[in-house]
């Protein structure tokens, strides 16, 4: 008897070849719909599905495969003979080979103008099952989901049988092309029930590259992406110079992007491990760039910069002046790629800037996941709230808000010093916070006098208002909140300090 492989794919990429090369060895094709057409029309010799199971496909192709001597043919061992003498009972021929992949359910899901309906008929229900029967009887039946194992799987045909580890690798696929799979699907109803924490939570990533290493050189580490993009992304963004990211390289560019979405005029953000050392708001992007880069002229040396308008060749000459892993912008210009590169190893990038991504925050713990939505929210200048007897000036307010957006994506504890559209200090991490005052009042310098204060978080004592008027701050933004808010607010007023409550925390651990 004839070997079978049964064909059923909705990504035809080398189908034909690869059918042909069955034929070749002597299998016996069934195939299905569209596939069935695109192998008769290359000549290729083929069974309708219908032939097999005596049963026609109905329901506009929603049943087709759902059968007894299709499953019957997989799921039967050919070791048991007990299962052969049913399966020739019920004249079930075996079915050794299955090439199988799925309706375009994530491509179906991203395309503009795509209705509900089309949404739901490009769930796939006889595939998957063919694809989960042969991967369980893998001992016995080859199961081919990825058109990249033709080749390998044709050539193990002419020389042997293939191996049991081949097989178990194939099955081992299949299982991850199925889950990714449902797991899409099951994120699409998610979406549609608003149902944020259900009772179990599916995440589905596909690999962008292996990377060098991870944190340090003796770790393992991968990239992975949402395969259903939510707009653009780092994970989408397009490099057009340099060697590969590194895993520290692409969390620094994520923070960097992060930060860069709170800005809406000509900005440009320097960030070193995941902080920021420099953010600068100006007329033209270079004028932000140089402010970025003279908030923190050391911090910066082998930093990240990420800018949200096309680079130009002013811009590029200035960033070529500084040892820089990555520069990430919109575009640039003909002028700037020609300066910028000139150096060999930096990394240049090029993606949409002003998008926040609304989707969640995943941090992994031992023996489990904490999820959370992002820290999107905002705050203007209709959400503060003045609680001392000075209001701030127009100049201060400005100046506040540009300072709150920067101290959200610094790590807590965490306090930023802004003056004219420029961060001038930022105290990052520390176990109080009239430390990562001090730290930013020291970087600061002489520009701290006339600067504001931004604080992540309440001050449970006034200790920190007092470092940053004696500082010669004139301004300060937190959240507000703490028992001893009065105590902050007493010294505000005894100096003649504005302060103004966000009523917002943005704790960042």
């Amino acid at each position: 008897m004839k070997k079978r492989a049964l064909i059923s794919v909705s990504d035809k990429q080398n189908i034909v070849e690869f059918a042909q090369g069955l034929v070749e060895l002597d299998y016996e094709i069934v195939s299905t719909g569209g596939t069935l057409k695109a192998l008769q029309n290359a000549s290729i010799p083929a069974v309708s599905i219908d032939q097999v199971t005596g049963f026609p496909e109905i329901l506009d192709g929603r049943l087709k495969t759902l059968h007894p001597k299709v499953h019957g043919g997989l799921l039967g061992k050919r070791s048991n003979p007990n299962h052969l003498e049913q399966m020739e009972a019920n004249e079930i021929g075996p079915i050794d080979i299955v090439v199988v992949n799925l309706y375009p359910f994530k491509q179906t899901l991203v395309s503009e103008g795509v209705t509900r309906e089309d949404i739901i008929e490009n769930i796939d229900i006889g595939g998957p099952t063919m694809l989960r029967s042969a991967a369980k009887n893998f001992e016995d039946v080859i199961v081919v989901v990825d058109p990249g194992d033709y080749n390998a799987i044709l050539e193990g045909l002419k020389t042997t049988t293939i191996n049991l580890d081949f097989r178990q690798k194939l099955a081992a696929k299949v299982f991850r092309h199925t889950a990714n799979y449902d797991a899409i699907i099951a994120n699409y109803f998610l979406s549609q029930t608003g149902e944020k924490f259900p009772e179990t939570y599916t995440v589905t990533y596909e690999k962008v590259q292996t990377l060098r290493y991870g944190e340090n050189p003796h770790q393992e580490a991968a990239f992975y992406k949402n395969p259903v993009q939510n707009g653009m992304s780092l994970a989408t963004a397009k490099q057009l110079h340099g060697k590969e990211l590194s895993y520290n390289n692409i969390q620094d560019a994520n923070a960097a992007v992060e930060i860069l979405a709170e800005y809406d005029l000509p900005t440009a953000v320097a960030v070193k491990h995941m902080n920021p050392c420099g953010v600068g708001m100006g007329e033209s992007i270079a004028d932000a760039f140089q402010l970025a880069f003279d908030a923190d002229a050391v911090s910066i040396f082998g930093g990240i910069v990420a800018l949200n308008r096309e680079v130009d060749s002013d811009t590029a000459e200035k960033l070529s002046e500084i040892f820089l892993e990555i520069v990430i912008a919109p575009s640039f210009s003909e002028k700037a790629l020609e300066i910028l590169t000139r150096k060999k190893n930096i990394r240049l990038l090029t993606m949409e800037m002003a998008q926040k991504d609304e989707s969640f925050k995943l941090t992994t713990v031992d023996g489990g996941v904490l999820i959370q939505t992002k820290d999107i929210a905002s705050v203007s200048k209709g959400d503060l709230e003045v609680v001392t007897e000075r209001a701030p000036s127009e100049e201060e307010l400005e100046n506040l808000l540009f300072a709150w957006k920067a101290v959200k994506h610094v790590k807590s504890n965490a306090i930023v010093l802004a003056k004219n559209n420029q961060t001038i200090g930022v105290g990052a991490g520390q176990m109080n916070r009239v430390g990562a005052a001090r730290i930013a009042i020291e970087q600061a310098g002489d520009k701290v006098v006339g600067s504001v204060l931004a604080s992540d978080a309440f001050f449970p004592m006034p200790d920190t208002v007092e470092e940053a008027i004696k500082a010669g701050v004139t301004a300060i933004i937190q959240p507000g909140g703490s028992k001893g808010d009065q105590d902050s607010i007493d010294v505000c007023n005894e100096h003649g300090i504005a302060m103004v409550y966000t009523r917002m925390r943005h704790f960042k651990h």
